[in-house]
């Protein structure tokens, strides 16, 4: 009879380690699958992203803001030209220079204008070069291995009687659903950032066609320096997540499973808390209000 209990008892341990076992490598999987699809998500450009959502903005844009960007355009101009004549003591020191100098400027206004998805396209394609760029200076930090980890912590589990490993698995099960929740707040910021991109890309030519007056000229300059914040966002989340990689590299999980697993949780909950800083950090780095 006693040697039926043994038995059972021998199963259910090793029902239990096996399943912190699995806890843990799935801990391990999930992080790496994680940070290298953050990664890969960051280093696109709108049109990279998506191409239809980015078409859709593209022809809402041509169509519908573009007219009303060619009437502000014209009562710019109007103004600037205004001011060119009348600076010079109200016409008394009139001079053909700044007739010339109002074509030029109309000339470079209508085609900032005529090719404005053209800039925002250069703007994070440059932004997507430095992200690619830098993924392949860290690339190494983004890989977590847990062979020699869950070797050790295999040995420590079969040390342990049957309530402390059904309290471990259960902290490995707790901590699993909670970094599965952390995982959808993260991917939030990081499809809320292409939201916020494709927003801020569909009015695109009315603020740059103010760039031709220098006192209308302040909303397109603060417009050029939002899409360098947002393109650059995504620096900002690489070097986030290679913190966070190499953070997690110096969880042991055979030293202490108990403390190993809610640092790794405190570790991801840090990420989430980072990720959603660098939109107003990348803002204020570019002075963009």
């Amino acid at each position: 009879m006693f040697g039926l209990f043994d038995a059972i008892y021998e199963w259910f341990r090793g029902l239990l380690i096996d399943g912190i076992v699995f806890n843990f490598t799935g801990l391990f999987t999930d992080t790496n699958n994680r940070v290298n699809e953050i990664a890969g998500q960051v280093g696109q450009t709108p049109a990279g992203w998506n191409a239809g959502i980015f078409n859709l903005i593209r022809n809402l844009s041509e169509t519908v803001i573009i007219p009303i960007a060619g009437m502000i355009l014209t009562f710019v101009l109007c103004y600037e030209l205004i001011q060119l004549i009348i600076e010079k003591n109200n016409l008394h020191d009139f001079s053909v220079y700044n007739i010339y100098k109002w074509i030029v400027k109309t000339f470079c206004a209508v085609y900032i204008l005529t090719h404005t998805f053209d800039i925002v396209i250069g703007i994070f394609a440059l932004a997507q070069n430095v992200v690619d760029s830098s993924a392949g200076v860290i690339q190494g930090s983004l890989n977590i291995s847990s062979g020699t980890a869950l070797d050790d912590l295999r040995v420590m589990l079969e040390a342990m009687g049957v309530g402390e490993l059904l309290g471990l698995f259960l902290e490995t099960f707790i901590v699993s659903m909670c970094m599965e929740a952390i995982t959808i707040i993260i991917f939030i910021v990081i499809f809320g950032r292409m939201i916020e991109i494709y927003l801020t890309v569909s009015v695109a030519p009315i603020p740059l066609s103010t760039m031709a007056n220098r006192e209308w000229g302040q909303i397109g300059n603060n417009y050029i320096k939002s899409l360098f914040a947002l393109a650059f966002q995504g620096f900002l989340i690489m070097v986030c997540v290679a913190i966070y990689a190499v953070l997690l590299q110096s969880i042991t999980a055979g030293s202490n499973p108990h403390l190993e697993i809610w640092k790794m949780l405190g570790y991801t909950i840090l990420l989430s808390f980072t990720l959603l800083k660098t939109g107003s950090l990348s803002k204020g780095l570019f002075a963009a209000h």
